[in-house]
């Protein structure tokens, strides 16, 4: 018997505490006699003992090492390592970014400006921005602090810094909120992805190429090969990527970089990229659009439930919700699951009768909900009502 780690064709395995104890006995009992004293409560005992879990350690030690040099097993650090090789970082604390439509004289030239939404929190704008000759330009700002800072549609119209030719600001969509220090398993997803860039399929790689882009959270796209518009409305040969957060200049760049020749952007977000020859090109793409699910539990309280337990029924259906992609359908059946709180303690205190949903603001049913590839489903704790019968 191995006391050791193995590594073969399968991977690599390490004995358990027990099997590098028992192994240690038996080599002890060789050399002293099989009627020595080895249990724990002997001086003898308690030495093997520290032995064994000397070499579980090291054992273990190695285990994680091995793991460290694959994406899919390494973790902390060794993750952040490892797909450097992907060309990734692992993102740091980010902040809430958000469309801003400015409006203005043509021409004008706005240097380190920002604008103030209604709770008085500032938006920075790109160090230099300049109004097309429309009189109006897109761009993405940036919240001045740290954290899911919120901003519904609408929300910011005061310009912080008076420019003269610099008119209105305004926010068509929701600001897309900071997120912490990514994590092993967002990092892991991400990575995956990444390696679609130099795929075969042309739109698989700009897709992987604009999930790599800081700041975006969730994308998904459709590519419309025919000679006729599709039933999402996108025209002949064209491709509408839908991108959740992110520096829209940036997107825009990486999306003229990586899609093939000739083929059309579609969207209601716009950017104009200049290519080495100073030839401008407009490149369009989606934003979300969140869509809320409202849901109505409806359960018999049992033995041990209490408010807070439904507190946190409520924040596990808008957790799992908020999690779908965009253009998921929210199926009835499968939110029993985070309703009932699967592999907590607290599922025993309740037993749900009823449970439905429907978009906001339709009347709640027993449906699945379908969304349009530009949707997003949202839900808040606040769209999720519990009656206790």
């Amino acid at each position: 018997m191995a006391i050791t780690c193995t590594i073969d064709a399968t991977g690599i395995t390490a004995p358990s505490l027990d099997d590098v104890r028992t192994w240690l006995v038996g080599q002890y009992q060789s050399i002293y006699g099989s009627d020595v004293y080895l249990e724990p409560d002997s001086q003898d005992g308690q030495w093997i003992g520290i032995l064994a879990t000397a070499l579980h350690d090291a054992n273990a030690m190695c285990v994680s090492t091995y793991n460290a040099f694959s994406p899919a097993t390494a973790q902390g650090e060794g993750l952040s390592r490892m797909v450097k090789i992907n060309g990734l970082s692992r993102h740091i604390a980010s902040k809430s970014q958000v469309d801003l439509l400015l409006g203005g004289t043509a021409g004008t030239v706005i240097t380190g400006g920002y604008a103030s939404d209604d709770a008085g929190n500032k938006w920075v704008l790109p160090s230099t921005v300049t109004i097309g000759i429309s009189g109006q330009v897109t761009v993405t700002a940036t919240a001045a602090d740290v954290g899911a800072i919120a901003a519904p549609a609408g929300s910011i119209e005061s310009i912080g810094t008076p420019t003269r030719g610099w008119q209105t600001v305004t926010n068509l969509l929701a600001a897309v909120e900071g997120d912490p220090v990514e994590t092993d398993l967002e990092l892991r997803q991400r990575q995956a992805v990444s390696t679609k860039i130099p795929s075969q399929t042309i739109f698989e790689g700009l897709v992987g190429a604009v999930a790599a882009v800081p700041g975006v959270t969730r994308y998904g796209g459709v590519d419309n090969d025919t000679d006729a518009t599709d039933e999402n409305g996108i025209p002949a040969h064209s491709f509408s990527l839908v991108i959740e957060g992110g520096d829209a200049a940036i997107i825009a760049q990486t999306v003229y970089v990586k899609k093939g020749p000739g083929a059309g952007t579609w969207g209601t977000t716009s950017e104009v990229v200049v290519d080495s020859y100073g030839v401008p090109h407009t490149i369009r793409f989606m934003r979300p659009t969140s869509v809320p699910v409202v849901v109505a539990i409806t359960l018999k309280a049992l033995t041990g439930y209490t408010s807070n337990i439904g507190t946190k029924i409520r924040t596990a259906v808008a957790e799992y919700i908020n999690a779908l992609a965009i253009g998921d359908e929210v199926y009835l059946t499968r939110l029993f699951v985070p309703a009932n709180l699967s592999g907590n303690a607290d599922s025993v205190t309740f037993d749900i009768t009823g449970l439905l949903i429907a978009r906001d603001p339709d009347s709640p049913s027993s449906a699945n909900l379908t969304f349009a590839y530009h949707e997003a489903p949202t839900c808040s704790v606040d769209d999720v009502s519990i009656t206790v019968i």
